[in-house]
């Protein structure tokens, strides 16, 4: 599924676990089409734009890299629209696709999936029990974000016949239907789900938009099966290659950061090593 990625450009590679080198948009046209089970992006939000947040209780900038400069609403759409076509093709008919956004980026993300040929199955809202706090104090404190759950579109009347693990998802929830609000200051049989990326998943380096590990399973177990392969566009540090192979699923990554490469890297040897 990658004979037309150059050589050069795999980064790193064994049975369950690749690092692509380079752009997504050069890197997604060259994986084999339908070859995909599921898909988990985190797009850019476009919100570094000279604005401040709280940590740790100093004020600090919100800028996170040129990757994440602010564009205009047109320019947005039209960036989401050209990578999600991307996935498309490469996704398998009946595979879906989650894509992690805020209320700056989640409404241009929508329009671009159903511009694009995909039919939303959920909005997930999940909570962070410790968000920043908001420093003008001019609207309500954002402690939200949401991921988008979506599958193919196939004709105007057929949708894609996706995987959806319902009874695993039940027993993780005490035995009740599990919701499209997910409260993460819970404890699952295996493992702690933390609100925020938890220190202990910063051991071996730092992104700025990393997401938490639980929220990656139990996107991962929700909507595949073992041995399944999972790609994503925007690898960052590594997050959604390591839930994969924690889960027996194989995975993808695309990155055109070399530290973030290396980050994941070292994720995955420390993930093995603690085996």
């Amino acid at each position: 599924m990658l004979s037309l990625i150059p050589k050069k450009s795999i980064y790193f590679r064994n049975e369950e676990f690749t690092l692509i080198k380079g752009d997504s948009f050069s890197l997604l046209n060259k994986i084999d089409k339908k070859s995909i089970d599921m898909i988990f992006a985190d797009p850019p939000y476009f919100l570094s734009s000279g604005g401040i947040s709280c940590s740790g209780g100093k004020q600090v900038s919100v800028d996170k890299g040129e990757w994440d400069k602010s564009l205009e609403i047109t320019e947005r759409l039209k960036y989401h629209r050209k990578w999600i076509r991307e996935c498309r093709e490469v996704l398998k008919d009946n595979g879906t696709i989650w894509i992690s956004a805020t209320l700056h980026s989640v409404y241009a993300i929508g329009v671009a999936l159903e511009m694009e040929g995909f039919s939303i199955i959920n909005n997930i809202i999940w909570q962070k029990t410790n968000p920043s706090p908001n420093l003008a104090c001019r609207c309500f404190t954002h402690s939200t974000e949401t991921v988008i759950w979506a599958r193919k579109q196939l004709t105007p009347k057929k949708k894609g016949n996706h995987t959806f693990n319902y009874e695993t998802m039940k027993v993780k929830n005490g035995g009740k239907q599990m919701k499209d609000v997910w409260d993460f200051n819970e404890v699952e049989p295996e493992f702690y789900v933390s609100a925020v990326t938890p220190q202990s998943e910063k051991k071996e380096g730092k992104h700025p938009t990393q997401k938490p590990l639980g929220l990656l399973k139990r996107i991962i177990e929700a909507s595949t099966n073992e041995g399944d392969l999972i790609l994503d566009p925007f690898n960052g540090s590594g997050t959604t290659g390591i839930a994969a192979v924690m889960l027996n699923r194989k995975y993808i990554g695309l990155e055109q950061e070399q530290e973030y490469l290396e980050l994941s890297k070292r994720r995955l040897e420390a993930f093995k090593y603690r085996k």
